[in-house]
């Protein structure tokens, strides 16, 4: 089983490098390296799960409505992406159904920082996938964390597929900067291993950093980005379809998980 989701946030990267950058500008590029993306998941027809902030589902409305009209299945983000508050749970979930019409069934924390599991449960999310439990120094070093999904506080946690012995991390800037042919080799290595394969991509990585200096991008995120990056999604999206993959939202393998688990 695939889990591909995306962090359907404004693009702020900028602003952790000292430059400053507007909501309207992290918009507009997110609103088109999002719309690439569902150009990619159309055309291979895979469905996806898009964890969006509130930000973004209230200044791209149009977006989220052809997100859902393609069948994916839309969570929640937070609601500023640069600023998370303890509130955010709540507030996240109220934005973006109020956006959408539908029922939110999971939550991930910006930047996969620490969340409070009680306050998801009291939110009414029935799934968390805010942990990357890798062997990265600095916020992604979670060595002592369970890298299958479990059960706390009465929600589903569902970590991002890391590889089964060194926790190596295989999330977008590893898609960026290894070699196509390891990193498939590694997601093909993982499934084997954990029997399904979840990672996140953030749509600022298919627009086309490298052709803007003054946003002052770090190599490694820069690297392979914009229309190069559609294109190694396109291709990793087609190895794991010719080798017969299932892709499926984070709330359909919460349901298959959660009924598994009390069986």
């Amino acid at each position: 089983m695939i889990l591909l989701s995306f962090d359907t946030e404004e693009f702020d990267v900028p602003r952790e490098h000292g430059v400053d950058y507007s909501l309207a500008e992290g918009m507009q590029v997110s609103r088109e390296g999002t719309c690439r993306i569902l150009d990619v998941l159309k055309k291979n027809g895979v469905r996806a799960t898009f964890f969006c902030t509130g930000n973004f589902a209230q200044n791209a409305p149009d977006v989220m409505q052809r997100i859902m009209d393609e069948g994916h299945e839309v969570a929640c983000h937070g609601v500023d992406h640069w600023q998370p508050k303890a509130t955010d749970f709540a507030e996240s979930k109220r934005i973006v159904e109020q956006v959408t019409g539908r029922t939110v069934y999971g939550y991930r924390q910006p930047r996969m920082f620490a969340v409070s599991d009680e306050a998801i449960r009291k939110a009414g999310y029935r799934y968390n996938s805010s942990l990357n439990p890798a062997f990265i120094p600095g916020r992604y070093m979670h060595l002592t964390a369970p890298r299958r999904p479990f059960m706390k506080e009465d929600v589903l946690q569902i970590p991002a597929s890391v590889t089964p012995w060194l926790r190596f991390p295989l999330f977008w800037l590893s898609l960026h900067n290894l070699p196509g042919w390891l990193y498939h080799w590694l997601v093909r290595r993982t499934l084997r291993h954990d029997g399904h394969f979840a990672t996140y991509f953030d749509p600022w990585e298919f627009y086309d950093l490298k052709e803007h200096p003054e946003l002052r991008m770090p190599f490694i995120i820069r690297n392979h980005s914009g229309r190069q990056m559609v294109e190694r999604l396109d291709r990793l999206v087609g190895m794991l379809k010719k080798r017969g993959h299932e892709f499926i939202t984070y709330n359909e393998f919460t349901d298959i998980t959660i009924s598994n688990l009390q069986s």
